[in-house]
């Protein structure tokens, strides 16, 4: 026992030296005497086979953690310290370590004096002064580093509130908007579209009308302005629309669609353009894509019009204007309108590559452009471009092919085809010539390839009041003409003057290019 004891005893003294920092476990001899004996192995199976054995610390000072071959020390138990604590404990510590072991509560050579600012923040870090075992600084030097951390806070503190007059001044014209719109939408829901056929071509609405449409009124009053002169029903896109899905079907199942007297062109562009154009519209919006809520309703109604016009099947850039009538009205409603408004003379001269009407729209357009603007005319004349790739034509067949919704933000150019609907297709050439204003300084210092780029695609930060107060500038007279007299002086006239700017032959080749122009150009611009 007393061999036993004593190598016990030398162990405990050998643990004790090698416990980190020497800090000792005091052991009494009654203690010794319990952990000598062996216990039975019920005492095992009564308490458990690895249980822990707690020390019952005999002062304060012996609450340290210790070192237990089994078994972890009870933690301290001690109150919670607040950051202002423990901030003074580090600097006492840090000062004691810095000092070589001198009172905390002392001043200490080379520790800074002049903190009369709180040690933790971003200007101390910035203002302190160096650490002792570098050279101070001067005092020239300490100033102007002052100096500048003033005048970065001043310049911080402007841009803020120059930023917070912003966001003042935005939310104050929002607010200013939503209350136009509110007072308009009351406007229109009881006032005008009950007595449309009476009101619609008087001062108060068109004065209303050019200001923009409230958005839960724009689809009921595009579908009035727009008509129906096709006599559409929606049953009626029911049956296209159950014809298109059975095409799909059959081509899924066998490889190729049924002959059902459409042109291989019109089959081709009803299966793989349309799929392909679907998600290339509107990508920012993510709901024309696949798996979007809108995806499969686009589909619908494109596929249905290729059924109701085989002769004109699916053109590149059908999709966006079909996508903008689905976000402002129903399915059947949407489909009604779309087919109605590639109807009209315009669009349909567009959509079936109708060169001689096309040609003839262009003359029209350059009349009232070198009337409205003679500077630009002259710098693209100038630039010795012939018709096929002039540039006014390739900005104005992705500007006609889309109606604007393509190249403009999609609130811009929905306020477009709010006037579009009221005042027909005079409105789209005008706004080209708006778009031309807006930005005349810029394409004057532009050669025709950074032209034709930044006119296909413009600015998104365009404001849409600045546009149209360039396209009130633009009246559409040339002399005593209108556009509607001018176009169809054009349209009788035939091409002549197109044709003057090419060389013998120029018709059918200035045709055959436009052709080439409409597909490669729309296909590259939609990719």
């Amino acid at each position: 026992m007393d061999v036993s004891l004593s190598s016990r005893n030398t162990y405990e003294s050998s643990r004790r030296q090698s416990a980190p920092g020497h800090i000792g476990l005091s052991v009494d001899s009654s203690e010794l005497a319990l952990q000598s004996k062996r216990p039975g192995i019920a005492e095992y199976f009564g308490r458990g086979l690895f249980s822990k054995k707690h020390i019952e610390p005999k002062s304060p000072s012996q609450n340290v953690p210790g070192w237990k071959l089994f078994g972890k020390v009870a933690a301290r138990e001690s109150p919670p310290k607040d950051s202002r604590t423990i901030q003074q404990e580090y600097e006492a510590r840090a000062g004691k370590a810095g000092s070589g072991g001198t009172s905390p509560t002392q001043p200490q050579h080379g520790r800074r004096k002049n903190l009369d600012f709180d040690p933790l923040s971003t200007t101390a870090l910035i203002l302190e002064d160096r650490p002792s075992n570098l050279p101070a600084k001067p005092v020239e030097e300490a100033q102007r580093h002052r100096q500048e951390y003033d005048e970065m806070v001043a310049e911080a503190k402007k841009r803020e509130l120059k930023e917070a007059q912003r966001k003042r001044k935005e939310m104050k014209e929002r607010f200013k908007q939503e209350d136009s719109i509110a007072n308009a939408m009351v406007v229109w829901n009881h006032d005008i579209l009950p007595n449309w056929d009476n009101m619609r071509n008087t001062r108060r609405v068109r004065e209303l009308w050019w200001q923009g449409l409230p958005p839960n009124v724009r689809g009921k009053v595009w579908s009035l302005a727009i008509g129906n002169e096709l006599n559409i029903t929606p049953e009626l896109y029911d049956i296209f629309l159950s014809r298109a899905k059975e095409r799909w079907r059959s081509f899924s199942e066998t490889g190729s669609e049924a002959d059902d007297g459409a042109s291989l062109a019109d089959r081709e562009s009803s299966l793989d353009l349309i799929k392909l154009d679907i998600s290339r519209t509107f990508p920012p919006l993510f709901i024309f894509q696949k798996g979007g809520p809108y995806h499969d309703l686009l589909h619908s109604v494109l596929g249905a019009y290729t059924c109701y016009r085989p002769d004109v099947g699916y053109v590149q850039g059908m999709s966006f204007i079909a996508a903008v009538l689905i976000l402002n009205l129903e399915e059947a409603d949407a489909f009604i309108a779309f087919a109605n408004l590639l109807n009209k003379p315009c669009q349909l001269a567009f959509f079936r590559v109708d060169h001689d009407l096309m040609l003839k729209y262009f003359a029209a357009f350059e009349v009232f452009f070198e009337e409205n603007l003679p500077r630009l005319f002259n710098h693209f004349q100038i630039s010795n471009l012939t018709p096929d790739l002039y540039l006014i034509d390739c900005s104005l067949l992705v500007w006609i092919f889309t109606l604007y919704s393509k190249s403009l933000p999609l609130d811009v150019a929905c306020r477009v085809w709010d006037v579009f609907c009221r005042d027909g297709e005079e409105f789209l050439f005008r706004t080209g010539l708006g778009i031309l204003r807006l930005y005349e300084d810029v394409l004057l210092q532009m050669d025709f390839i950074h032209s034709a780029q930044f006119l296909t695609r413009l600015p998104e930060d365009i404001d849409s009041d600045r546009l149209f107060a360039c396209i009130v500038a633009m009246p559409m007279l040339n002399g005593n003409k209108k556009w509607s007299q001018v176009s169809s002086s054009k349209r009788r006239q035939g091409s002549e003057k197109m044709e003057t700017f090419v060389n013998p032959g120029p018709s059918l080749r200035f045709s055959s290019r436009i052709s080439v122009l409409c597909s490669v150009h729309l296909s590259l611009d939609l990719d």
